[in-house]
């Protein structure tokens, strides 16, 4: 059994994080932290950890979404979405994953999380791309309503696809307490949606949470990225930045007819404007190996 809508209003914060350095070329990469939904202190939302692993000639690169409705029960939703990313990036650092697999790690990550002796309540989406250097591919495990786009000439070649069980509810791995099983959703991360893709040299890699998404469609997104005009990494960050910044200030329009606000009104709801959330938007180019 699933629960309502209403039981789950959305997502929380988000955490991300650079889960490898290589890849086919180098790949620079520029975090931007968190922009704080309606109510929320940035010093909190902010809260959680990167990290920077080299690994071979793999990039692993990551996002994991919290989500909201544990609020209502005293549990902070950064601490199942974080400790699911340090878990898997410890994995990759320990060699124990399949590149052309990223489902792989996302579920021994989720298993160790439901093995541990500590306490962890919670529930979040989650994103993991592999870039390999070797086959010039790029491969993707994408559980709920984060994602990536790879943009080439001005193009979206390639993307994830959302996935929701109905509106506003998106497939979530979780953990719930003994008395909740079976009422809270919780998906297997075997339902993640998997891709291989080959990417190219120039290619731009932009992974991010709902936040983005739902407030931004992708020619806005694809007019900011036409302003990135060199991979060097003080591009990347404004860009990075820039992106992030309009989804927030597009949040909080009231009149704003957002991606989210259009999903709703397709399945039945009279809703206008942005959708408050946090933002977290990870840019990477694919360019020149000069290490």
């Amino acid at each position: 059994m699933g629960t309502t809508p209403a039981s789950w209003p959305g997502t929380g914060r988000q955490m991300c994080w650079n889960l490898g350095r290589g890849g086919i070329d180098t790949i620079w990469l520029y975090r931007c932290h968190p922009v704080p939904a309606a109510g929320e202190a940035a010093g909190r939302v902010s809260a959680g950890f990167e990290h920077v692993t080299c690994f071979g000639w793999k990039t692993y690169l990551g996002v994991a979404d919290g989500v909201g409705g544990w609020r209502d029960y005293g549990v902070d939703p950064s601490q199942f979405s974080g400790t699911l990313m340090r878990t898997c990036e410890r994995l990759v650092k320990e060699g124990r994953f399949v590149p052309s697999n990223p489902v792989g790690i996302l579920t021994a990550g989720y298993c160790e999380l439901l093995q541990n002796k500590v306490p962890l309540l919670g529930s979040s989406t989650a994103c993991i791309v592999v870039l390999d250097r070797t086959s010039h591919r790029l491969h993707t495990a994408n559980l709920g309503d984060s994602g990536f786009l790879v943009v080439r000439g001005g193009e979206v070649v390639h993307r994830s696809d959302e996935q929701q069980h109905y509106f506003n509810t998106p497939f979530q791995l979780s953990i719930a307490p003994p008395e909740a099983e079976g009422v809270v959703l919780s998906d297997s991360p075997d339902a993640a949606d998997s891709t291989s893709f080959d990417v190219q040299l120039g290619d731009i890699i932009l992974t991010a949470t709902d936040g983005l998404f739902d407030n931004m469609p992708d020619y806005m997104i694809l007019q900011e990225l036409k302003k990135l005009k060199n991979s060097n990494y003080e591009s990347i960050q404004q860009t990075a930045r820039s992106i992030a910044e309009q989804a927030h200030e597009l949040a909080y329009d009231p009149t704003y007819m957002s991606p989210f606000a259009q999903f709703a009104c397709d399945n039945g709801l009279n809703v206008r404007g942005g959708k408050p959330d946090d933002i977290t938007v990870l840019l990477s180019i694919v360019a020149e190996y000069t290490d």
